[in-house]
């Protein structure tokens, strides 16, 4: 029955193999069937499961190679395959064994529940005589390697670091660098041999220029990641750096020396001297730029150097191709750091690349740019740049936009001086074809008037120009501007020459195109208007409202406002946003109680007049300045240990009584501003006329609200801030500036300087939370990883215990030498004599340089 069954499966194998397709045949399949290309998918992973079943390992491997290609390029699952794979490379032949490593690297991962299935296998193939096995091992080992393969299969590699075939020994000195960040304690084992493959690659040879590339790359990974672990190999990387003529590995030295600089700045006079000569002698542009972006970066305290390599990037900057001109900016802004001088001697050649076809090279000429900017130049740059930005594709244009609001806006202003001029520059930003940064015009506008009380005036003068403009209302990047442009004018409104002008801006009939919460905030700025322009001409005393232009207002002209407001919030009182529709009926509200004395003419200023009083209290609701809020103001409030909040609440609620009640919320945002109702307000006015016995007086209010302050103190955000019941409280709004004689002025005019005479702005700046929201570039904070500084410690214990025995050698060699060459009895006691000083002074001189813990790491040639 033995051979009858065995006839049968080699006939069945047989018959599979005969008809199997392969893959060449699917990828022809695949072009016939493109317009159904899911179905034919699915029939084909059908098909391969079959065939991957097969005991013969020829028909397996060509589904396992066929269903590879599908996961490669399909995104096909082929974790059922993973047992498949692992039978595949235990065939004896070469093709089967290629397919199957090539189906492992590419779907097994750590968690593949047969990953250690293969460790037995992988260790038979590296210790294999043919040398294409032990390739395909080690390059497997390269990309799934785990800790258990890495601790496993250490000895395998380390043999293969010593290999006779340069084929294999290049491909294992690669494979060391996984092995090291899996397993640590691989360096123990493998590390020394690392460093005699370097010393020992000093030949021209093909093999040899191959290894050394392979172990300097090795290296220059490691030193990437932690340049002390490499700092005791400088002389050897020296040796290459002078002598070797590979551009790639010098290259790769330079990187090293790079991060080796940064760590012992010694070194840096022992290698500029021959980093200037393959910078004066190379004609591989690869190489130049090297040796520029080393020097520029490391080495940029030699000033020689620093004018040599500023010489290379100008002959970059004018080449043709844009990838050197790429670079030549790129080295440029490396530079700029410490040595301003050589990106303003290049000043044209970058403010010409704005104009180049090459994106990159754009952004990086406009990042560079960024650099130069100071409060001298600031609006000649921002000239430049706009002009630039108006015949930009919009993803520059708007690039442009963003570095210059950015860099502006840094530190809270510093570079601003003549805020007008910056001011009118934000609103001509918003009118340029292609904006798309109105959140951070948003911001700015607000911020602006929030920090620098000088600057309002011209805030209101910008925002009017922006309100006004009907063009503007149908851009959805203009919204938020055209938000922020709302809430200055209501509440700076004592700034405005004509507050009619801006009532008429805010109720035009195309702000329908605004969404609800935009028209939200233009009716509570309307509201804000009114209640301005009524209290202005019912008071007494016009002067202590700002502006002399604000005598103008009397019983007709605020009738008319009266009346333009009335028209245009009626029909917003029916909407179905409910949010536009209180804001609404509560203006109307107003309306109502106000008119009707209004057009009878009744004496305002009479105190019991209904408008008088009704106007005297919501002028104090608008009249308090708001300031800018920390980001981390409430942080700053610490929850002490215990703390029972509730009692404390109902604490609160016993001293203020009624005074709490209409406050709903204790955090007012710049675009939402207070709403309320007008029935409340009638209500509470009749409430304190009838029964004023019964409320605690406005005196007693304040007594127990500093009760209540002093007693729960811990809770209350400091202010800087008088007592608003002192009768020495300054005004909350300093005069207005003139207005008759207004001066128009052009934004983008770099020619106009700001006035010397005329002092900066002060600028109210938090002691914390001020960051700017908007950065040129991102900050990043470098983590350090354990892991790293594991294989740190590791590789620093490797280089000790080799150097220790290097000392020892170098002793025994120097004692012999002398022992050999002294002639006489009279001069070797002499020189032993002497040779003892030099000892003593040399241990003096390194133990005063280093602790003795690492006197072997820091490199003799540097001492």
């Amino acid at each position: 029955m033995a051979p009858s069954s065995f006839n049968t499966t080699s006939s069945n194998s047989l018959m599979d193999n005969l008809f199997q397709r392969n893959l060449e045949d699917l990828i022809k399949s695949f072009r016939h069937n493109l317009l159904r290309e899911s179905t034919y998918i699915s029939k084909s992973l059908e098909e391969i499961r079959n065939e991957i079943k097969s005991t013969d390992l020829t028909t397996k491997s060509t589904a396992l190679q066929k269903l590879t290609y599908l996961a490669a390029l399909h995104n096909v699952d082929m974790s059922f395959a993973a047992f498949h794979a692992v039978e595949v490379i235990s065939s004896s032949k070469f093709h089967h064994k290629k397919i199957g490593y090539q189906a492992i690297t590419q779907s097994f991962h750590d968690e593949t529940s047969v990953l250690l299935l293969i460790t037995n296998q992988m260790r038979k193939d590296l210790n294999s005589v043919n040398e294409y096995e032990v390739s395909l091992a080690l390059e497997c080992l390269a990309r799934i390697g785990t800790h258990d393969l890495a601790r496993d299969l250490t000895h395998e590699v380390f043999s293969l670091l010593s290999s006779s075939k340069s084929f294999v020994r290049k491909k294992a000195i690669g494979v060391v660098l996984r092995v090291f960040e899996k397993d640590h304690d691989a360096v123990k084992v493998c590390f020394k041999r690392l460093v005699e493959n370097l010393e020992s690659s000093d030949s021209d040879s093909d093999s040899d220029s191959q290894i050394l590339s392979a172990v300097v790359g090795v290296f220059c990974e490691l030193a990437s990641k932690d340049p002390e672990s490499c700092l005791p190999l400088a002389p050897e990387f020296y040796k290459i750096l002078v002598d070797s003529k590979n551009n790639w590995v010098l290259i790769k030295v330079l990187k090293i020396f790079g991060k080796l600089v940064s760590i012992e700045p010694r070194l840096g006079k022992k290698v500029v001297e021959p980093v200037c000569e393959h910078m004066r002698r190379s004609v591989a542009k690869s190489l130049v730029f090297e040796c520029v972006r080393t020097v520029v970066s490391s080495l940029s305290d030699h000033e020689g150097a620093v004018k040599l390599a500023v010489g290379k990037i100008q002959e970059f900057l004018v080449d043709d191709d844009p990838n050197l001109k790429y670079l030549g900016l790129h080295a440029l802004s490396i530079v700029a750091s410490k040595h301003l001088w050589a990106v303003l001697e290049n000043k044209e050649a970058v403010v010409k690349a704005l104009s180049d076809e090459d994106p990159n090279v754009k952004l990086e000429a406009l990042h560079l740019l960024m650099t130069m900017v100071n409060e001298d130049n600031v609006s000649e740059m921002s000239k430049i740049l706009m002009n630039y930005a108006l015949k930009s594709d919009p993803l520059f244009c708007n690039e442009i936009i963003f570095s210059v609001l950015s860099i502006c806006s840094r530190n809270t202003y510093e570079i601003i001086i003549d805020f007008d001029w910056y001011l009118s520059l934000l609103g001509e930003m918003a009118r340029i074809a292609h904006f798309q940064r109105g959140d951070e015009i948003e911001h700015q506008l607000i911020d602006i008037g929030m920090r620098v009380i000088d600057a309002r005036p011209q805030l209101v003068r910008v925002s009017w120009a922006l309100l006004i403009d009907p063009a503007l209302l149908g851009n959805l990047f203009l919204h938020p501007i055209l938000s922020a442009a709302a809430w200055v004018s209501g509440e700076y409104v004592e700034f405005s020459k004509n507050p009619y002008e801006i009532v008429e801006a805010l109720l035009q009939p195309r702000t329908d195109l605004l969404p609800p919460s935009i028209r939200a905030i233009y009716i509570q700025s309307t509201f804000k208007v009114l209640v301005f322009c009524l209290r202005s001409c019912i008071s007494a005393q016009e002067s202590s409202f700002g502006s002399s232009s604000m005598n103008a207002f009397t019983h007709e002209s605020i009738m008319n406002l009266v009346n333009v407001i009335e028209v245009g919030l009626v029909p917003l009182s029916g909407t179905h946003d409910v949010e536009v529709q209180e804001r609404a009926k509560n203006v109307l509200g107003f309306i109502g109680m106000v008119k009707q004395e209004i057009a009878e003419k009744v004496n305002l200023q009479d105190n019991e007049a209904e408008a008088y009083s009704v106007a005297t209290f919501m002028e104090d609701v608008f009249s308090e300045d708001l300031g800018p809020v920390s980001a981390t103001a409430q942080k700053k409030v610490c929850v002490p240990d215990g703390l029972e909040l509730k009692e404390n609440l109902e604490d609160l609620e016993e001293i203020c009584g009624e005074f709490l009640k209409p406050v709903e919320s204790n955090s007012v945002s710049y675009t939402n501003k207070i709403s309320f109702s007008i029935s409340n307000l009638r209500i509470r006015d009749q409430q304190e006329a009838s029964s004023s016995s019964s409320l605690p007086s406005e005196g007693a209010a304040s007594s127990l609200l500093a009760e209540h302050r002093k007693r729960h103190g811990m809770y209350y955000l400091s202010s800087q801030k008088s007592d608003p019941d002192s009768d020495n409280t300054p005004s909350d709004y300093p005069p207005a500036n003139e207005l008759a004689n207004e001066i128009s002025m052009d934004p983008f005019n770099h020619t106009r300087k700001p006035s010397k005479s005329k002092p900066r702005p002060v600028v109210v700046k938090l002691d914390e939370g001020d960051e700017s929201r908007i950065t040129l570039q991102e900050k990043t904070n470098p983590e350090i990883v354990k892991d790293g500084e594991s294989l740190s410690r590791a590789i620093q214990s490797a280089l000790l215990v080799k150097n220790k025995g290097k000392e020892k050698e170098k002793y025994e060699e120097e004692s012999s030498r002398i022992e050999n060459n002294q002639s006489s009895e009279k001069k070797t006691k002499k020189k032993k004599k002497n040779g003892e000083r030099s000892s003593k002074h040399k241990s003096r001189r390194r133990s005063e340089v280093a602790p003795a813990s690492e006197q072997a790491i820091i490199p003799d040639f540097l001492l």
